[in-house]
């Protein structure tokens, strides 16, 4: 049974309330002679008791729908309300008046509504801190991990490339010293398979120096940025049979363009080392009209850039990381000729002062 009808019903007992009422104060008041007065008393032209049943189960019934239609339409409102509540949308108490009881109500769900949002917040900070947590904690294992591989290869491989070199070198010199003026063409094929050997033991090496320098931390460790480079540049001038030369100036950088600087220069060196087939490499990192410029260049073999960035993984990344310190990334390459790259980067906020 709906509201409505239940409203309805209760105006129709109500009615019958009324007219026993009515009929009985009446009667009360004018006692009957016979029956047959309820039907010769006439009201309006209307035998009276007909019409009081008629005009008491009227109003019942009037007072029954329009009293039904009234708190349907306000069981609806809290209805609506609560659905909106359901949905995860604020519910909207309307601008008319409320009774004290819908009033009451409205005012509990927007009580529900606001703990429902303060908990939704609070689950999304756990999330979100959770997620950031176990972010710096993958990271920290990332980068203990590198750490490890980096001294395994460098304490093994690295040392077992530099000593089948060094014994390449000593038995090319003493085969060199042994032979004739005059040598076989079986000599000259093996003397030209042990320099194949040397070269692919050397190519093996750089690519183990460029490998360890990509699992090496990128960070600088508390390091200014130009002692970084100098530092990176002094080790590979000892490891490395390439002539480098490098030019760094002193002045003050924030920390985050610092960063991204010498991540960008890592991953140049280590293309470099890993596929120009240089014999030079230079450095410079210089500050000149509120820019900071960094080059690196060498007299490698060159490649397509537009080919390369297109597959390339460090190169995207190296473009990223400049635009993400509203710098940009230049890279020229020429076959033959070598490849120049050139970041340069605004100075908008320096930490330490303005020294040029």
């Amino acid at each position: 049974m709906s509201g409505v009808q239940r409203q309805i019903l209760w105006g129709f007992s109500l009615s019958l309330l009324l007219f026993i009422f009515l009929t009985g104060s009446y009667f009360f008041v004018h006692p009957l002679k016979n029956w047959m007065e309820l039907w010769e008393l006439e009201l309006m032209d209307i035998p009276f008791i007909l019409f009081t049943a008629t005009v008491s189960l009227g109003s019942g019934m009037l007072f029954g729908v329009v009293s039904g239609v009234y708190w349907r339409r306000q069981l609806q409102t809290v209805d609506s309300w609560l659905f909106q509540l359901e949905e995860g949308r604020q519910p909207d108490p309307g601008q008319s008046a409320l009774p004290p009881e819908i009033s009451g109500i409205s005012g509990r769900v927007q009580r529900v509504r606001k703990q429902i949002s303060e908990k939704a917040m609070l689950s999304q900070r756990l999330a979100t801190e959770k997620a950031e947590e176990q972010e710096t904690r993958i990271q920290e294992m990332i980068s203990q991990e590198r750490n490890r591989l980096a001294r395994e290869l460098h304490d093994s491989v690295s040392q077992q490339l530099f000593a089948a070199s060094m014994m390449m070198s000593a038995i090319l010199e003493t085969k060199a010293l042994s032979e004739s003026e005059e040598t076989t063409p079986a000599q000259e094929r093996e003397a030209k398979q042990l320099k194949m050997v040397e070269e692919m033991i050397h190519k093996s090496q750089l690519e183990m120096r460029a490998l360890l320098l990509h699992l090496r931390p990128a960070d600088l460790k508390g390091k200014s940025l130009q002692a970084g480079i100098e530092e990176l540049m002094m080790e590979l001038t000892q490891k490395v049979t390439m002539n480098i030369l490098w030019k760094v100036e002193a002045f003050p950088l924030d920390k985050g363009v610092e960063d991204h600087l010498f991540r960008i220069l890592q991953e140049s060196v280590s293309n470099t080392l890993r596929h120009s087939q240089a014999s030079k490499l230079d450095v410079l990192l210089i500050k000149r009209d509120e820019m900071v410029i960094m080059r690196v260049s060498d007299d490698g073999i060159g490649f397509d850039v537009e080919e390369s960035r297109a597959g390339s993984y460090g190169l995207q990344n190296m473009h990223e990381r400049a635009g993400e310190i509203g710098g940009t990334l230049k890279i020229i390459s020429i076959k033959n000729k070598g490849t120049k790259l050139e970041v340069k980067v605004p100075i908008l906020n320096v930490a330490g002062g303005d020294n040029d």
